[in-house]
């Protein structure tokens, strides 16, 4: 699904349960946004087919988080692709770890029943490059800002490509195909009320068109619509 000039959702999980993104840059290279479970990488090779792309033209992986669901398949595609894997500072010792070391926020009953039964979420390790940080401007498609919006994970980023206005929201946001925006389970959250709080940054931004790791993007009124979800939700 094409989002913008360059600008690509490519579905690894149901028609968009769980999606990564592609920024194809003028020179054909190829950046690639989250990496979905350990089962994706086929799917994130047929999507870059679909566009023309080989795993070759990958020379850079951004994860929005370091959670099983972003970054299970991320070692796999690191090695298909030869690219480095880039992360927030916040995350980077998970990835490295194989493991979420961040507990689900104990302030809820059912992230501590979570933390319980399902602690240390598991994928394939792989190594980092240099970390992002807040305010980063990376060099993708005339720049993509690194937006740190903790909470979901310490690490947990967004991703505003300002030429086509374009957000990509990582777990900060959800958006349900049938239910609209609402914020990620409680239980899936290092600290919930810290992901309410910085995903308030997101309606400050300038962006026409939002895209979620979880749900269909909006491409009428975008941004109206999560300032709108954001001054509503509680």
């Amino acid at each position: 699904m094409q989002l913008a000039p360059g600008v690509w959702r490519i579905p690894t999980f149901g028609r968009n349960a769980i999606n990564s993104f592609a920024f194809v840059d003028a020179d054909g290279s190829v950046t690639l946004v989250d990496c979905g479970t350990a089962k994706a990488p086929p799917k994130i090779v047929a999507g870059l087919e679909a566009i023309g792309k080989h795993p070759s033209d990958v020379t850079r992986i951004v994860l929005t988080h370091v959670h099983p669901d972003h970054a299970g398949g991320a070692a796999d595609m690191a090695i298909r692709t030869g690219a480095s894997v880039t992360v927030h500072e916040g995350d980077a010792e998970s990835a490295r770890s194989g493991r979420v070391l961040t507990p689900a926020d104990p302030a809820f009953l059912s992230g501590r029943i979570f933390t319980r039964l399902f602690a240390g979420g598991k994928f394939r390790a792989f190594q980092t490059g240099a970390p992002i940080a807040d305010g980063d401007v990376l060099d993708v498609g005339g720049g993509v800002r690194v937006v740190h919006t903790p909470g979901h994970s310490p690490g947990h980023v967004s991703l505003l490509h300002e030429n086509t206005q374009t957000l990509i929201t990582g777990d900060a946001i959800f958006n349900f195909t049938r239910l609209g925006m609402r914020w990620p389970p409680k239980f899936l959250c290092a600290n919930f009320r810290m992901t309410q709080q910085t995903a308030h940054t997101l309606g400050e931004l300038e962006y026409d068109v939002v895209a979620f790791t979880h749900g269909p993007e909006i491409t009428i009124r975008a941004r109206e619509r999560v300032r709108g979800f954001l001054r509503e939700a509680h």
